[in-house]
């Protein structure tokens, strides 16, 4: 057996960030260590990560004008060139940028590189320099692309539509949710919930769990909880995660005289919890591929209010599950708040549309099982590959 044949296969997952991988991808590496292959991670941090085999910190920045991406390409192009990876597969913005572009020579010699649109910055309604910018980046890039993976019908057509040359567009649904984990519970076992973590049983509880930045929009939120504050006295707001508006949304919250019904938690390891023991899931986006935070509360049977965007109109079925509201849509985004609040009959038959919504596509057994036959395209050809490069 010639050492060419006997190296083990090797992935390569690419990524601003590595809470990224950990966040929405494990499965899939567990899966990719499970088939014998080498699993290597390159992004910027330092956590440690499980089924990987190697892990590479490397400076990736979110903005593409940020001077240390220069450093990263070059870092990730050695890393590449060492390896010669099999398969590599790009996800975010700036790793995907980034990644295909490091992986143009590796390609001639046979790598296939994948590459997720967590959803693609141009879109429907999106601002006109986002057109200016992000689609010339992504129409050429594509063009490096052996597979481009869409994960919402829109930037399935779109890219479609307009003819990007990559090798394939397939659309999968999403990166999956652990149905098991995220669960409905019924009354009974969520009022025990609420006294373990000392919130009050009355309360009608809603939840957003989101980074507090412009595209997250959570002031949306507290000035619509504001208008139904008299009407509504036992209505409360839980708002997960950190960011830099988060002091900013805290003043705002004082000014509008929320204090004692907004609860500003930070970033959480528990969401699967604080679902539970909540009644309505909010959602204030200005744009979203197709968000993890509303599957995860729809599959633990949770109604949805939410602004319009391309990933929410995915998931949320107007009068079957919830509601998607115009951005600025103050009064009626409120309007609907008191009304769930109101009525716990609604909540529970919307609720119970969401989990079935879940458990018809979204689950993480029929992601991977979309993921495993777009990998497995590029994995039969392996063997010619390894000879081609020998």
């Amino acid at each position: 057996m010639s050492m060419v044949e006997g190296t083990k296969k090797k992935v390569l997952f690419v990524a601003t960030v590595d809470y990224h991988f950990k966040s929405f991808h494990l499965p899939y590496l567990k899966w990719f260590k499970e088939q014998g292959w080498e699993v290597h991670i390159a992004a910027n941090g330092n956590l440690e990560l499980p089924f990987v085999s190697k892990k590479y910190n490397i400076p990736i920045q979110r903005s593409p004008f940020h001077v240390k991406n220069i450093g990263a390409f070059k870092e990730l192009k050695a890393i590449i060139d060492e390896n010669n990876y099999s398969i590599i597969h790009c996800h975010t913005p700036m790793g995907g940028v980034l990644g295909r572009l490091a992986a143009r020579q590796a390609r001639k010699s046979g790598t296939k590189v994948i590459y997720t649109a967590h959803g693609f910055h141009f879109c429907k309604g999106a601002p006109l320099v986002n057109w200016l910018l992000y689609y010339p980046i992504e129409r050429l890039l594509a063009s490096y692309t052996d597979c481009l993976i869409t994960i919402n019908s829109e930037d399935y057509e779109l890219a479609k539509r307009h003819r990007f040359k990559a090798g394939s567009i397939d659309h999968v649904y999403g990166v999956g949710v652990d149905l098991e984990k995220f669960q409905p519970v019924d009354r009974i076992r969520k009022n025990v919930l609420r006294r373990v973590e000392d919130f009050n049983t009355n309360n009608i509880m809603m939840f957003y769990a989101a980074e507090f930045n412009k595209n997250k929009n959570q002031q949306f939120l507290l000035k619509a909880l504001a208008l139904i504050k008299e009407d509504v006295p036992n209505a409360m707001l839980l708002l997960a995660g950190e960011g830099v508006l988060l002091d900013e949304c805290r003043q705002l919250a004082n000014e509008l005289g929320l204090v004692d019904k907004v609860e500003f938690l930070g970033l959480r390891d528990d969401i699967e919890m604080l679902l539970r023991i909540s009644d309505i899931a909010v959602a204030s986006s200005l744009r979203e591929g197709l968000p993890v935070n509303v599957m995860e509360a729809m599959a633990c049977g949770l109604p949805i209010i939410a602004t319009e965007n391309r990933g929410h109109k995915e998931l949320i079925v107007t009068n079957e599950n919830g509601w998607i509201l115009q951005h600025d849509d103050l009064d009626g985004f409120s309007t609907k708040m008191k009304e769930l609040a109101n009525n716990e009959y609604v909540r529970n038959r919307l609720g119970k549309m969401s989990r079935s919504l879940m458990e018809s596509k979204y689950g993480i057994d029929t992601v991977l099982d979309q993921k495993i036959e777009i990998y497995s395209r590029y994995m039969q050809a392996e063997g010619e590959r390894k000879w081609a490069v020998q």
